[in-house]
């Protein structure tokens, strides 16, 4: 981290390193897998939050470093430092590859971070049942390449593949690329093993559905760590698709290219992957093609699976995309996606100074027209400057994933903080006002806390007794999902809508 030098020698000067807690984490994990150093600490006192980047860049901390690092090997080992903790009173967070982006791997003061990558292997392949076990620290291109080697896949491609954990995609209810096709996480996930908050280890067998009361496992898939820590899951497969086959389509409106996704989804075809693109976004990858002087939105569509089943999706497709005046296309932005599709570009603008970020909700067919309208043009009049661009997709029979940039440009951060805030304070509220949801599958971690209490109502109230049942004492990621806080934790919120 480029913190300042006077951040770091405050930070250091707070900070301490109790060597009996060391120690009986170290007899659990053993010596070496115990990270007690300022700067190794230092690594894990954030995720991908861009808040959080924006205070590193401006030599502050967002939250607070972690007390201890624990590695532990096994879901045992897991369930022992949890115990301990536990009984010790101490707050832990759960920690995949720190790949999130709403905060909800940030300590907030006090905690220590359990870091689960040693948990890196596959258990399972049951090709009978079309089924694979993983431990949840697996990084996730690789988890998706051995799988590949042996004729499978998940289905399963967010954009951050190459920097995540299997784990960390169900305790954020991720969605992958191909969720039209395949899913969420939520969709994908069989089973699972984890360990609740005093240590007692947990599991949801894998079994072809079940009406045996409220899904346990749901309570686990986007928990983002508070009401226990996954150490296992596992997930439905299919055959690596023998065919993939993309096409580029123009359309002359927004509204059709929505009317278009619609039909398809609701026709019951399943494309691997619809990405439909707004003006802003679509003139930057299209701007060389003719065609799209005359129908400026850009789709891309693509089918996967055997023959004849690719074809006939994609005949059917285009016959309805026709329909709305859809019209094929150049393939290059398809390639071009194809091949950064895992590409981040974030970095790219904090690195020049930008405040970049991205925001994504959703919503049903019916609502998403006035939405878009309503927050691209309220976030147009928030600075002058500001970059706003959206695209679906996640496109589902009754409605779609709306994710969208805001970026402001260089200025100082006190006056950049409040207008970040004021970003995000319009892009949810409007998403609420609209009848959608103020998350698709980013999680909701720390940084929309916020605005949990409107999105669940009641919700809220019926998941913070759950949590107070299983987790009294607030040990377990405390502060995150819009549940309590512990007393004198960091208000990373309040400081950014306040200027810093």
């Amino acid at each position: 981290m480029a913190l300042e030098a006077s951040t770091i020698a405050a930070v250091r000067q707070r900070d301490r390193i109790d060597a009996d807690i060391a120690k009986a984490f170290a007899a659990i994990v053993g010596d070496s897998h115990i990270l007690t150093s300022f700067d190794e600490r230092l690594a894990y006192a954030r995720d991908r939050l861009p808040f959080a980047v924006f205070e590193e860049r401006a030599g502050e901390i967002a939250g607070d470093v972690p007390r201890l690092i624990v590695r532990p090997c096994n879901a045992d080992e897991v369930a022992k430092v949890v115990a301990h903790a536990h009984s010790a009173g101490i707050p832990i967070i759960p920690y995949g590859n720190g790949s999130g982006v709403l905060g909800g791997a940030i300590p907030l003061g006090g905690e220590i971070t359990v870091d689960l990558r040693r948990l890196d292997k596959i258990v399972a392949v049951n090709p009978v049942d079309a089924t694979v076990t993983v431990q949840a620290g697996m990084n996730g291109a690789v988890f998706e390449q051995e799988l590949n080697a042996q004729g499978f896949t998940t289905g399963h491609y967010p954009q951050s593949i190459e920097i995540s954990t299997v784990g960390g995609w169900a305790a954020c209810r991720g969605g992958g690329q191909a969720s039209s096709r395949y899913g969420k996480i939520e969709d994908i996930v069989v089973g699972l093993k984890a360990v609740l908050p005093d240590g007692t280890p947990l599991e949801v067998r894998p079994v072809a559905r079940r009406a045996v009361g409220p899904s346990v496992r749901d309570l686990m898939v986007g928990s983002e760590g508070a009401f226990g820590i996954i150490t296992e899951v596992t997930l439905r497969i299919w055959k690596k698709p023998e065919v993939e086959r993309g096409v580029v389509l123009a359309f002359p409106t927004l509204q059709a290219s929505w009317d278009c996704a619609r039909a398809i989804m609701q026709a019951e075809i399943r494309p691997q992957i619809v990405r439909l693109y707004d003006r802003a976004e679509s003139d930057d990858r299209t701007k060389d093609i003719a065609l799209f002087r005359t129908k400026p939105i850009l789709a891309v569509l693509a089918f996967c699976g055997s023959e004849p089943m690719v074809s006939v999706e994609q005949e059917m497709a285009l016959k309805i995309a026709a329909s709305f005046g859809g019209e094929v296309a150049p393939d290059g932005p398809y390639h071009h996606w194809k091949q950064n599709r895992y590409v981040a570009y974030s970095q790219m603008w904090h690195d020049k100074g930008y405040f970049n970020d991205t925001i994504e909700v959703t919503a049903n067919w019916s609502k998403i027209p006035a939405l878009y309208d309503a927050i691209a043009k309220a976030v147009r009049a928030v600075h002058p400057e500001v970059h706003f661009g959206a695209h679906w997709s996640h496109v589902y029979p009754e409605g779609a994933c709306q994710y969208m940039t805001v970026r402001l440009p260089p200025m100082p951060e006190a006056q950049a903080f409040p207008l970040h805030a004021k970003l995000w304070d319009t892009v949810e509220g409007l998403t609420l006002d609209h009848g959608g949801s103020i998350a698709h599958h980013h999680g909701a971690g720390l940084f929309r806390s916020r605005w949990m209490a409107r999105e669940l109502g009641t919700g809220l109230d019926v998941l913070q007794k759950i949590k107070d049942a299983l987790d009294p004492d607030n040990l377990l990621n405390p502060g995150k999902l819009g549940l309590r806080a512990r007393p004198g934790a960091k208000d990373i919120y309040a400081k950014g809508a306040r200027g810093g």
